[in-house]
């Protein structure tokens, strides 16, 4: 059963809306951090629980509060109370496994994106989910790591990069959007050069270890795929505009995002098909390795079946074998032996046999 399976199977029978963490990472202590920007001023501060309501008054600033370690019930409890946060929204944020998606509550949009963990060699990929609500003048970003995934878009806050100072809350859930999107080419390019590898292994040297290779790519295709396909749609229906929280101007930065997330389809479905064909290259590869190492084989024992046949004739015990009598009949046995063996190589390497 897969863990997806296995950690909603422990919420059977509760009422809807009920929040229960069903992740893996329950140890990680909870660490808050908000940021409220306009244009000219930045304020950002870290705490370990959330005490009181961050709601920012001044219309103009927007308020980004980001929770990594998301197993803490209770601060998700305070800030569905200050935000008035659907009990749904909530649960679906503990639920980890959800299906990249975008659902409209009228006062806020709740997005769900599924992020890539860098993987070391020879580890498998993994996709960590991020919550993000979007309203008005604030963005809620939840994470069950304890990473700072979303560093880069600190940065760009704090040095004032770009117009991320000078636009709104939908511009900084864009942001973070993209910054999901990038990272799926920095794992795709690292994957680039290892299949490549793969592939002239596949082809010169093939092993077991080979093949426990492609079957773990081709996972991390299929897991890869499973993200993509759902955040295109994401991404699709937010470029539309369909919410009036996300202004005008933004409609073609959100193309932009969508044309990089169909460029990432499209280079997974092209590893993922060299990957298929390289399984048929590497059985295709131990299959002639194979018939090389039977066809020596079976020349080997072609060539001796005659010789065996001599040898096993003179061994038997009769008296009157009139060889036996002869001075130079074991010399003339091995003689012919030798010319047999000889003249069956020379016929074999006539007819390219090896």
């Amino acid at each position: 059963m897969p863990k997806s399976f296995r950690r909603m199977a422990r919420k059977v029978g509760m009422p809807p809306g009920s929040l229960v963490y069903t992740g893996e990472k329950e140890r990680l202590p909870a660490k808050i951090t908000i940021t409220r920007y306009n244009e000219n001023d930045l304020v950002e501060r870290e705490v370990n629980a959330f005490t009181e309501c961050q709601m920012a008054d001044d219309p103009g600033e927007v308020t980004w509060i980001n929770v990594n370690g998301i197993s803490q019930v209770k601060n998700l409890e305070k800030l569905g109370e200050c935000f008035k946060i659907h009990p749904l929204v909530l649960e679906d944020i503990l639920e980890v496994g959800q299906r990249p998606k975008v659902e409209d509550y009228d006062d806020y949009l709740y997005i769900v994106l599924d992020s890539i963990r860098p993987a070391g060699e020879g580890e498998e990929l993994v996709a960590e989910e991020i919550s993000l609500v979007l309203g008005p003048h604030y963005v809620l970003s939840f994470y069950a790591g304890d990473d700072d995934l979303f560093a880069p878009v600190r940065d760009r806050l704090l040095k004032a990069k770009g117009r991320i100072r000078k636009m709104g809350a939908d511009f900084l859930a864009y942001s973070i959007i993209d910054l999901v999107v990038d990272n799926y080419f920095v794992e795709l390019e690292k994957f680039g050069g290892q299949v490549e590898s793969l592939e002239d292994e596949v082809v010169a040297r093939p092993s077991p270890q080979t093949l426990r290779d492609v079957h773990r790519f081709k996972n991390d295709m299929i897991m890869l795929r499973k993200s993509l396909w759902p955040l295109r749609e994401v991404i699709a229906r937010l470029e539309r505009r369909e919410s009036p929280l996300i202004s005008e101007n933004l409609g073609n930065y959100f193309r932009d995002v969508y044309d990089h997330t169909i460029i990432a389809i499209d280079t997974v479905e092209t590893y993922r098909d060299i990957l298929s064909g390289m399984l048929d290259i590497y059985l295709s590869s131990m299959s002639n390795r194979l018939n090389e190492i039977m066809k020596v084989l079976t020349i080997i024992a072609t060539i001796f079946m005659p010789l065996t046949f001599i040898t096993s004739l003179y061994g038997m015990n009769f008296k009157n074998m009139p060889e036996l009598q002869w001075e130079y009949g074991y010399f003339g046995v091995i003689g012919i032996v030798v010319a047999i063996a000889v003249t069956m190589l020379l016929y074999f390497r006539r007819r390219r046999w090896i």
